[in-house]
């Protein structure tokens, strides 16, 4: 009787995933052709920086360091939720992750494809990441493999070939599933995708140990890449920079606005599928309850940073944090703070962690906060150096807010093509999770 109500939920799985594949209606159209002009948007603007040259944007001296970078660091932060969610959860067999670990997988890739594109955006001469690559060219150079942005390179892609195999790796099975409900070419497609998987019990056992390896193994690389990428600020001599702090404090702030986004998707993506048997109040309540955590974690590290200053007495370093609170900035500042420590304290209270729509609110609030993390950081420093005649201020312009436009287009279009043609829920795993459940209720 168990084993009879278990394939019933087999099949209600199985059903509620396949009918997201049905072909789209208008709306969606409608949504890709609006996120393809934004990413064409960006695109045109890109072109046009190459043409004319990286002058067309509001980077200046000595704010040399603008949107371009603040919107890198903001992407491969937001990338780090995946993992969390995905790898570490997964480690510690919490279930709750199962219904948001699909989407937080795709999320991941994405986003380090995004970023991916803002340091050749901010190189500005494109073609010269040719002398970055570890191979022989007719100058004789070799990259400055002690460089942090070097350090970038090598992290970020490890992340991308680890985030990117460990996503797949769990979607073979689903896959497959798609393959056996399909006809004609769809069939073919998934066919291949789905490398041949017959569900035998030797691909299972396969299987779970290389989920399970690729879980242990991108799980050092969540501290790993922000580690590498506040490097490239704390290897600095700029005020502000130079600390110890920096590591944990980005570490903490990328999954801050990674489980922001994973709110921030994840419910309209509950609401126009139908999933809210899997993707539960309880869930979202989780995911709640981890942003109260890691908010209170960018809090501390915000209070450290004033601290240190402080009690460094070091003029320079002093004045630097004077500034960035008082200074021109200091919207930016408060900004930040709001949205990062305050906001998320309202999910202490049970009614707005239980309701979706100060859920989805509060996911996009955080979230402005980080990029304004991001912006404070990066500017607040390159601005406001050791050299008060240097001093400067800095304003993002047209192209670069197209391009950043751009960005935000082109991820949320990737992940609305995926979840419209590819398993957006990990099919299996709610099976593993419901088979169970069902077991124990008869």
């Amino acid at each position: 009787m168990a084993e009879t109500r278990a394939n019933i939920e087999f099949e209600k799985v199985d059903r509620t995933v396949l009918a997201t594949l049905e072909p789209p209606g208008l709306k969606y159209w409608l949504i890709i052709g609006l996120l393809a002009l934004g990413v064409l948007l960006g695109a045109g603007c890109w072109a046009w920086q190459i043409m004319t040259g990286i002058g067309v944007g509001g980077q200046n001296i000595p704010v040399a360091w603008g949107t371009y970078l603040i919107n890198f660091v903001f992407w491969v932060g937001i990338a780090h939720s995946g993992t969390l969610i995905s790898a570490i959860l997964h480690l510690f067999r919490a279930g709750w992750r199962n219904p948001i670990a699909r989407a937080a997988e795709t999320m991941t890739v994405f986003a380090v494809c995004t970023a991916g594109l803002f340091p050749f955006i901010h190189l500005g001469r494109t073609w010269m990441v040719y002398f970055m690559l570890p191979l022989p060219n007719q100058r004789n150079l070799w990259p400055n493999f002690m460089s942090p942005l070097m350090f970038d390179v090598i992290a970020i892609s490890s992340y991308l070939t680890v985030s990117t195999l460990f996503w797949y790796t769990g979607m073979l099975p689903d896959l497959a599933t798609i393959r056996d409900h399909s006809q004609g070419t769809k069939k073919r497609i998934f066919h291949i995708l789905s490398l041949g998987w017959t569900g035998s019990q030797r691909e299972w056992l396969h299987h779970s140990r290389s989920y399970l390896f690729f879980a242990a193994l991108a799980t050092p690389l969540v501290i790993s890449v922000h580690s590498v990428v506040s490097w490239d600020f704390a290897l600095g001599i700029v005020p502000g920079w130079h600390t110890t702090i920096f590591a944990p404090y980005f570490v903490a702030g990328a999954i801050h606005s990674g489980l922001a986004m994973v709110l921030t998707l994840m419910i309209p993506l509950r609401k126009i599928f139908r999933y809210e048997q899997y993707i539960t109040l309880n869930v979202l309540e989780n995911v709640a309850k981890t942003i109260v955590l890691t908010g209170l974690i960018v809090a501390f590290a915000y209070g450290t940073e004033f601290l240190a200053a402080w009690y460094s007495q070091n003029s320079v370093e002093m004045e630097t944090f004077r500034w960035r609170v008082m200074g021109e900035y200091g919207f930016g500042f408060g900004i930040m703070v709001v949205c990062n420590t305050l906001a998320p304290l309202l999910f202490f209270f049970k009614a707005i962690r239980t309701s979706v729509v100060w859920l989805f609110c509060l996911s996009i609030v955080i979230n402005i906060g980080m990029w304004f993390e991001r912006f404070v950081i990066i500017v607040g420093s390159v601005g406001h150096g050791y050299m008060p005649h240097a001093w400067g201020l800095y304003a993002p312009t047209l192209i670069e807010y197209g391009i950043m436009m751009g960005s935000f287009s082109l991820f949320f279009l990737l992940f609305i093509l995926f979840v419209k043609h590819m398993p957006s829920l990990a099919m299996s795993e709610l099976k593993e999770t419901t088979g169970k459940r069902s077991a124990h209720d008869i």
